[in-house]
């Protein structure tokens, strides 16, 4: 599906508009290029839409739009894909972890494709891995990379690193909240691949989570950004099934399935020492799936959202420092 190929071009339209879109062009000293989207650069809702859709590799389309009504009722970020397995698990999973010395970033984007060494790209049913002459991947990381790891990340993708393009953003940014908020349909199908479904069967995907509201620091934002898609993502998948195998696996898909859902993951996250791998990994999943069959019509629903968990985690957390204007009087003039 060329998604590098496709992800330079979008990252070269950002360049251009560097300056509409409050972010920063750099280069590495390595030659790599590098767009600041929220680590010094302040980044915003038209950066976060176009880095997501770069992290999709170019296969899917991302909106902004108003939420539904409800204790926590902000804009949403909506995907819309019809290569939603390619897009998702081949591009925008964050399923690299790149370190060197005291540097760390979660790596995501088409550029995992051209390194191809997770254990998804060993998926039978659909081709995710890419062969290019360039390579264009997300930082999620609170600096910009050193010139040992652009290089380290190009060698690794197949290309010099003057054909490296990486946009960088920390979590605690409009950005980062953004693009991880952008994550809803990718989670649903990275879950129903743990849970064993053939996910070559998924047609076509549309997602919506809410955008969280940007935290203070980068515990904070994680703690947000995993509620807006465990409470508020809503998934609905198009896939060529039978209704048993949907029934069988529908309840397990959702985030409800987990030991840890109804809390606030900054809260689950701190119980546990703040170790990832002692979470329960059936939480990691949209608060909604919906699944329509295209070979029977049948339509399966699983899961329920949570806007009143979003509002606590993001009016009523720690780190917020929001009022409820409207139960105060208005305007004393004192």
């Amino acid at each position: 599906m060329q998604v590098n190929a496709r992800a330079w071009r979008l990252w070269e339209q950002m360049e251009e508009r560097r300056g509409d879109l409050r972010i920063e062009a750099r280069v590495c000293a390595s030659g790599a290029r590098i767009l600041d989207c929220g680590v010094d650069a302040a980044g915003g809702f038209e950066a976060g839409r176009r880095a997501a859709e770069i992290c999709l590799g170019g296969l899917a389309e991302v909106d902004i739009a108003p939420g539904p009504d409800g204790p926590w009722s902000g804009p949403v970020v909506a995907v819309r894909t019809d290569r939603p397995v390619e897009a998702c698990l081949g591009a925008q999973y964050a399923g690299w972890r790149i370190s060197s010395g005291a540097y760390f970033a979660m790596g995501s984007g088409p550029m995992r494709a051209a390194y191809g060494r997770e254990a998804l790209y060993d998926l039978e049913s659909v081709p995710l891995r890419d062969a290019s002459t360039h390579a264009v991947g997300f930082l999620e990381a609170s600096s910009l990379p050193p010139p040992d790891v652009c290089a380290s990340i190009a060698g690794k993708c197949g290309v010099t690193p003057d054909r490296l393009a990486l946009l960088v953003a920390r979590t605690a940014s409009p950005v980062g909240s953004i693009q991880i908020a952008a994550r809803a349909v990718e989670t649903a199908l990275h879950k129903l691949h743990e849970l064993r479904f053939d996910v070559g069967r998924i047609r076509g995907a549309f997602g919506t989570a809410p955008i969280p509201p940007v935290a203070a620091d980068d515990m904070a934002a994680i703690g947000r950004a995993n509620d807006a898609v465990l409470y508020g993502g809503d998934v609905t998948l198009w896939v060529e099934s039978d209704d048993p195998s949907l029934i069988d696996v529908g309840p397990r898909a959702p985030s409800l399935s987990s030991r840890d859902f109804g809390r606030p993951f900054l809260d689950v996250f701190r119980d546990y020492h703040y170790d990832f791998y002692r979470v329960d990994p059936l939480l990691f999943s949209p608060a909604r799936i919906t699944f329509c069959n295209l070979s029977t019509g049948a339509v399966h629903r699983f899961g329920e959202t949570r806007t009143d968990i979003l509002a606590r985690s993001f009016l009523d957390g720690p780190a917020s420092r929001a009022r409820n204007i409207e139960a105060e009087p208005l305007g004393s003039g004192e």
